[in-house]
């Protein structure tokens, strides 16, 4: 017989980090598909199916919570800002005006469309920073619902995917050389898989600029959660009000500040990366568990307008940019 009663305190974490494991795995046969996108779809599909009643599948969401914030906090060790203070003044602009204009030009879109606000938010941070994880990271300080964040990481999804076909045809097009391909393909692309995918047409020394420029996107990311919770007016979700800067934030900075001074050995950072990819594809896997698909589809077209304005947004803004600076 079902059951609805949460589950004992050791299958609350071992489940999601099982799940998360499976992700990665199927990430590894579908290159394409990242496993933070894999962990999702594995939650979805077991809350949408018979056994999402069962008792095993109860109570996940603080510790799924607690696994998204420790994964944010190992994300800082990918980071070295001395590797992204080396790419030059004019790259970094790339980045950071690339970054600014897309999450402000998004938000006004998506306000003006009269869409949720927690969902355009969502989707402004998810199309700036990096996608997915950028969306996770923010989603628990602002006021949302449920089904908008699998919204959001759908179509975070859905049109990186296209710029992986799109933007190395554009850059042939207008005969960029390698190097600025890499350069638009980080400071565009929504996803990390996705960067190296539409990167690896031109090239290795494409992929290395490529990957440099969205790790130097992904540093923002603490500055992009302190302006989704602006935006949201600081106001208390689920009865608690979220602190300006909450302690995995401060966490992130404080590893991306020891990737930088390379202090860790080497296979304590080759672990922590591994560690980093299996606490956030569990935590998607417990945000699965809580969206139905009926509540899903269909998608609003005004959904897919702001997601490709986005794009779109993002995509020109990098390319004037890096023609111009670099």
């Amino acid at each position: 017989m079902f059951q609805n009663r949460s589950s004992p305190v050791i299958v609350r974490w071992l489940l999601p980090a099982t799940a998360g494991v499976a992700a990665w795995v199927l990430g590894q046969w579908i290159p394409l598909a990242s496993p933070l996108l894999m962990g999702l779809v594995l939650g979805v599909i077991v809350v949408n199916s018979p056994a999402g009643r069962l008792r095993i599948f109860a109570g996940h969401q603080a510790v799924t919570k607690t696994m998204l914030r420790l994964g944010v906090v190992l994300l800082g060790l990918r980071l070295s800002l001395t590797d992204i203070l080396a790419l030059g003044p004019g790259v970094l602009a790339v980045i950071a005006v690339t970054v600014a204009v897309t999450f402000v030009a998004t938000s006004l879109i998506g306000d003006r469309m009269g869409l949720d606000r927690g969902l355009v938010t969502m989707i402004a941070v998810g199309f700036s920073i990096c996608g997915a994880a950028a969306i996770a990271a923010v989603e628990g300080g602002i006021k949302r619902k449920n089904e908008d964040v699998a919204v959001a990481i759908a179509m975070v999804t859905l049109f990186g995917t296209a710029m992986i076909v799109l933007l190395p045809l554009a850059s042939r097009l207008l005969g960029l050389p390698s190097t600025q391909l890499g350069v638009w393909a980080g400071a565009s692309i929504h996803e990390v898989a996705q960067v190296v995918a539409a990167a690896t047409t031109a090239g290795a020394a494409a992929v290395a600029i490529a990957m440099t420029v969205k790790l130097g996107r992904v540093s923002l990311l603490a500055a992009a959660y302190v302006a989704a919770r602006r935006r949201d007016g600081g106001q208390p979700v689920d009865g608690v009000k979220p602190p300006v800067i909450p302690w995995f934030v401060v966490g992130f900075m404080t590893t991306a500040a020891l990737a930088t001074l390379r202090i860790l050995p080497e296979p304590v950072v080759h672990v922590a990366d591994f560690s980093t990819t299996i606490l956030l594809a569990s935590a998607m896997f417990g945000l699965g568990l809580g969206m139905h698909i009926r509540s899903l589809f269909p998608v609003p077209l005004r959904v897919l307008g702001l997601s490709a304005a986005s794009t779109a947004i993002a995509a020109s803004v990098s390319l004037a940019l890096t023609v111009a600076l670099f």
